[in-house]
């Protein structure tokens, strides 16, 4: 009897002592997990903190650019307004040159000039061509193959196309200067604040002002080609309308 009590009491120490060695092995477990917990929270603390200054240089930049955006669109509205003053300036001067029953030549030839400035300074859009028309309708008027009834019809009809262009959204080709090399590239015109660029050997990029010239500035970064192939795409499928994420191509340059 004494036997089996022993083995009781045995029994019961060896139980103890694996009750204790798996409740230790379990704090420790919670421990663990408790350190695992402290360190997922701690590491969601900072990917918040990371995001808040993500966040705040989103905003600040779309500040920056909506500001940029405003200013380039008062100096757009600027220059439309301006080239409509022009016209009235010269329909005023035609109708009283005419009612005295003068030539109106000097105000064809000043309208002409007034335009040839305001194409050179404006968005670098087929500006070759629309400056060989003026100087092709000049040099008609002045070896009177046009009347001057004729050459004044055709000059508001170019003060016409070129307040029409800075609101006109769309796709349209033209050479352009890239590295120093002309091509022929397909172009998206976002009215006369914005120019982008697709050339055949597939780069792609925007129009910016250096100084008083225009330059083609290709477009490397693979989130900013993406952005540009989709304007295209768009406007090949006709949509001119709705939000598009792009690389700030805004074209800053005072009227002259």
């Amino acid at each position: 009897m004494f036997g089996t009590y022993k083995r009781v009491v045995l029994s019961t120490v060896v139980c103890m002592a694996l009750g204790a060695s798996f409740l230790h092995a379990d704090n420790e477990n919670i421990v663990k997990s408790i350190m695992k917990l402290r360190a997922d929270v701690e590491a969601l603390y900072t990917k918040i903190d990371d995001n808040k200054d993500v966040y705040k240089a989103e905003m600040k930049s779309n500040a920056m650019q909506s500001a940029d955006s405003e200013a380039q669109i008062n100096r757009q509205e600027t220059a439309l307004k301006l080239a409509e003053s022009e016209l009235a300036k010269v329909q005023k001067k035609i109708d009283e040159t005419v009612n005295k029953n003068e030539s109106i030549k000097p105000m064809l030839f000043e309208a002409i000039d007034t335009l040839r400035t305001i194409i050179t300074n404006g968005i670098p859009f087929k500006t070759k061509e629309r400056l060989a028309d003026l100087a092709t309708l000049q040099k008609n008027l002045i070896d009177e193959v046009v009347t001057e009834e004729k050459a004044l019809l055709l000059i508001w009809a170019s003060y016409d196309d070129t307040i029409r262009l800075t609101k006109e959204i769309g796709l349209f080709k033209q050479e352009i200067m890239v590295d120093g090399e002309a091509k022929m590239a397909k172009i998206a015109k976002l009215g006369s604040v914005m120019m982008y660029f697709a050339t055949p050997d597939d780069k792609v990029g925007y129009v910016t002002k250096e100084g008083d010239a225009y330059a083609y500035k290709v477009v490397t970064d693979k989130e900013n080609i993406a952005k540009i192939v989709n304007l295209f795409d768009s406007l090949q499928k006709q949509i001119r309308t709705g939000f598009f994420n792009l690389p700030n191509a805004l074209i800053l340059s005072e009227s002259k």
